[in-house]
């Protein structure tokens, strides 16, 4: 493992799809790169049996989760030949309809970016001591289960 500063993934609240857009603007001028692949994962307005879901209240194990998630960096890179991967995550409250988790992977061949980026994401949910709780209509909530 190199001896890398662990990134800070972790947002306040929703992600921007300003921040967003200017992640993907950043990577124009790199022009060795001849793919991305993109990953946001948006809340969804579930019906479950305890209530519709309005949003989901994210909270981690900071320090864990980071250096857990630079682990998966370094074994990502030693893996795939990517350029870039920028991962951002949420915190505190994300409402429906907006972006909780934005992963994006840059290599020069297209299989590369996609495959790295599919892994990060089922990793991160797997691994990362990262929780949500589901906020219902009707004020209850519960904890989320992760689905495939």
């Amino acid at each position: 493992m190199s001896e890398k500063k662990p990134k800070n993934i972790f947002v306040a609240g929703p992600i921007s799809p300003v921040k967003i857009g200017e992640d993907i603007a950043h990577h124009q001028k790199k022009t060795q790169i001849g793919a991305h692949s993109i990953f946001m994962g948006q809340v969804r307005a579930d019906q479950l049996e305890n209530g519709e879901v309005v949003a989901i209240e994210y909270t981690a194990h900071e320090a864990m989760a980071l250096t857990q998630m630079h682990e998966i960096r370094e074994e990502i890179f030693a893996q795939y030949p990517l350029t870039c991967l920028h991962i951002t995550h949420s915190l505190g409250l994300v409402g429906v309809g907006e972006i909780c988790l934005f992963v994006f992977a840059s290599s020069v061949h297209r299989h590369e970016a996609i495959k790295a980026c599919e892994v990060v994401v089922e990793r991160i949910k797997k691994e990362l001591p990262i929780w949500g709780k589901e906020i219902f209509a009707n004020e209850g909530h519960q904890w989320k289960e992760n689905r495939p």
